[in-house]
């Protein structure tokens, strides 16, 4: 199977480079939209799936608009510190930020965040998913090769099995407890400080179960070390099309997945919203950015402003219900 990491020289240019493209050409007439440097705020730090993927689609953007993107990390509790932050930037079209699910989600763990994710801000454009796989480790669980497999032998242990995602509140702990809720059976959950080490000792045997990003999971599934049984998403993705979903498995409905998408302050002009989404369904729509996003375990989905809305307002509150339902609190 094809591997989707990235060129290790393309993923430290995109990670270097401020976004400049298209300064020089095409001054646009004075007071017009855009006329200056546009933000893009990042919550998490560089590198990662949800940085590398504002650069690429901000790159794109810069040309299209003739205006310079600069991408701004501000990483820190879930992103909740960069959010706080935007959400009382000037509503002017010069500052945006990729919401990611961390940050959308984070004022039902944290006590104090600063924003409202529902009213603090306007919808552009939904940008990317990033699906989310159950994965196991084949020597501790050789006879589970899919979630039937895996809910019965969870079912048949005298104490519960025990299963591990990258930390408490983590979108695979909380895709993990709904499809408890679902499938009705149990397992505890064993947090771990990030995705990397949580992997490590489920390719260790230290736990035999992980809710995990795919982006994180699938070169050790392409090497033989965790065995996939199920995608958390309601299609199958194209970097495991033979892993059937979990609803394909039997639980009808179920839906988890973690995805990104452009946010402006609450106030921002409509007309400026509608262009940006415009442009940025036009950026997704071509295949060398949907490759691009590929290599670093994305997949490009736009959503216009008013799909994007009703997406936030569904997740906020089913899996705020589930954090509630759970007492999930982070560590």
């Amino acid at each position: 199977m094809k591997s989707f990491a990235m060129n290790r020289r393309t993923a430290l240019a995109l990670a270097a480079a401020p976004l400049l493209a298209g300064v020089a050409g095409g001054a646009q007439a004075q007071g017009a939209w855009p006329d200056k440097m546009i933000k893009l705020v990042v919550p998490f730090p560089a590198g990662g799936p949800t940085d590398t993927a504002s650069r690429i689609v901000g790159q794109k953007l810069a040309e299209r608009l003739k205006q310079p993107v600069v991408v701004d990390n501000r990483p820190g509790a879930s992103g909740s510190i960069a959010a706080a932050q935007v959400a009382k930037s000037p509503a002017d079209g010069y500052t945006l930020m990729m919401l990611a699910t961390p940050t959308l989600l984070a004022p039902h763990l944290y006590r104090k965040t600063g924003y409202d994710t529902v009213k603090d801000f306007a919808p552009v454009a939904t940008v990317y998913d990033l699906p989310i796989v159950i994965v196991v480790n084949p020597k501790l669980l050789p006879d589970v090769t899919d979630l039937k497999g895996l809910i019965a032998h969870a079912k048949a242990q005298k104490t519960p099995l025990n299963y591990t995602s990258s930390g408490a509140g983590s979108f695979g702990h909380l895709s993990m407890e709904l499809l408890k809720q679902m499938g009705d059976f149990d397992m505890q959950h064993v947090p771990y400080k990030g995705g990397v080490p949580a992997i490590t000792d489920t390719i260790g045997g230290q736990v035999p179960i992980m809710y995990a990003d795919l982006v994180a999971a699938l070169p050790h599934i392409q090497a033989g070390k965790l065995r996939a049984i199920a995608v958390g998403s309601p299609q199958r993705v194209v970097m495991l099309p033979e892993v059937k979903t979990i609803a394909e498995q039997g639980i009808k409905g179920y839906d988890a997945v973690s995805w990104g998408g452009l946010l402006a302050p609450r106030g921002t002009p409509k007309a400026v919203v509608d262009r940006i989404a415009a442009e940025v369904k036009q950026i997704l729509a071509d295949k060398e950015i949907q490759d691009k996003l590929l290599g670093v375990g994305a997949i490009a989905h736009f959503q216009d402003p008013a799909q994007m809305g009703q997406r936030i307002q569904n997740d906020y509150g089913r899996w705020g219900q589930i954090i509630r339902d759970k007492g999930i609190a982070p560590e």
